[in-house]
């Protein structure tokens, strides 16, 4: 529920642009919660656990004024790791101002975009950086500075981003798992552009619905948010063991295509990618969901999902070149909300090589969630990227309560 907070507006008045005589609505909202991972096996690196716990915090603050069209949203982010120092992070999710006008917006600060449709992969997902000590699956990313300017016409939505500052990826550390062979030296990463943190990128998204048809285009130009890795050398020229990322300059231009066809959702993503110093290649992932409602005359609905990756790299590069994913998407629909997306991925160039995943989620009481996450992992061929994480089977229960 929004209620006045003219205290909050004078600690931050002089950060907005809002004068003290116009009356503000403010909301407190965000979540605590503990999580815990146990990995089946031991890694060949003795310093890794098989198990590690966590806590975290999410608080977001939310502030309206001017009648609805300002209005001001900080969330940040604080995880506090057992096992790998690199996972006892914070970072600031959201510190954005919006301001709304009928046919354009405006969005200055910290903030988090998403572009994608598919299920697996987010191929063309790149304004935000991975944070890789959060997620496996990259699914979370860190808040990017940015200046977004929206304009919505009959024509389609279009946004233009400035982003000024650069946000490196994160990595697990010496103790933590999953993140394969070697251990990645954050602290040395080097950059093509000699302005490294400090080069501007751009990105734009042009987006429009025809019908049961979605449609975007966008395009990104500036520092790649994903690394390539130089091996790191002592002083007398020896490899150390370790990895340096390596961030060039790259332009990436995209496509999503999204098709409501009754029972059948049909989505591609695909992008082409190229720079000075990488191998222009192109990538895509497509596939369907199909859902079946009302499942033998009861309240739960049941989604196959089909995906097919494909990327021009080699198996050593990037570990969906040329995979298919299958999944059952189980929606209960029940008062506590409980979904399970159960399915498998198959690398069709390594017979051997392929991962299952079980993620599940439902609601206890009011206010409080439970999280189930497992993947188990397969493929020992040293050509194939993904046979890196053979030794890490892992299942994560986490325990959230909003407020």
């Amino acid at each position: 529920m929004i209620k006045p907070a003219a205290f909050i507006l004078l600690s931050i008045s002089s950060l907005l642009p809002f004068s003290a005589s116009q009356a503000v609505e403010y909301e407190f909202i965000g979540s605590l919660g503990a999580q815990g991972r146990y990995f089946t096996e031991q890694a060949n690196d003795p310093q890794q656990t098989k198990s590690q716990l966590s806590v975290f915090a999410e608080p977001e603050l939310y502030l309206q004024w001017n009648d609805g069209d300002d209005s001001f949203t900080a969330k940040p982010f604080l995880r506090v790791d057992s096992a790998d120092d690199e996972r006892t992070h914070f970072d600031i999710r959201e510190a954005v101002w919006l301001h709304v006008q009928d046919d354009w917006e405006l969005r200055v600060g910290i903030n988090k975009v998403f572009w994608g449709v598919t299920e697996t992969l987010h191929l063309v997902d790149i304004v935000n950086q991975t944070d890789g000590v959060e997620s496996f699956d990259g699914e979370e990313k860190l808040g990017q500075p940015m200046v977004q300017f929206s304009l919505f016409k009959d024509w389609g939505y279009l946004d233009v981003f400035i982003l000024p500052y650069f946000r490196e990826r994160t990595f697990a550390g010496e103790e933590g798992r999953l993140r394969g062979q070697f251990k990645i030296d954050t602290d040395s990463a080097i950059y093509e552009s000699s302005q490294e943190q400090n080069h501007i990128d751009f990105a734009a998204n042009w987006r429009n619905t025809y019908d049961f048809l979605d449609l975007s285009l966008n395009v990104f130009k500036g520092t790649s948010r994903e690394p390539e890795f130089v091996a790191k050398l002592d002083s007398t020229g020896e490899p150390t063991g370790e990895l340096i990322p390596f961030y060039p300059q790259i332009t990436q231009f995209g496509a999503l295509v999204q098709y409501v066809n009754e029972a059948w959702l049909w989505k591609l993503e695909t992008i082409n990618r190229g720079g000075d110093t990488i191998d222009d290649y192109n990538a895509m992932v497509g596939g369907f969901e199909y859902t079946l409602v009302g499942i033998g005359d009861s309240t739960t609905d049941l989604g196959w999902v089909v995906e097919y990756a494909y990327d021009e790299r080699d198996a050593n590069e990037v570990a969906t070149q040329n995979d298919i994913s299958l999944a059952a998407r189980i929606v209960m629909n029940d008062i506590d909300s409980t979904e399970i997306l159960a399915g498998f991925s198959q690398d069709l160039e390594f017979s051997d090589s392929r991962a299952l995943f079980i993620e599940a989620n439902t609601r206890v009481g009011d206010s409080s969630k439970l999280i189930f996450d497992m993947w188990l992992f397969s493929g020992d061929d040293p050509q194939d990227i993904s046979s890196q994480f053979e030794q890490e089977d892992f299942v994560q229960l986490s325990y959230e309560w909003y407020f």
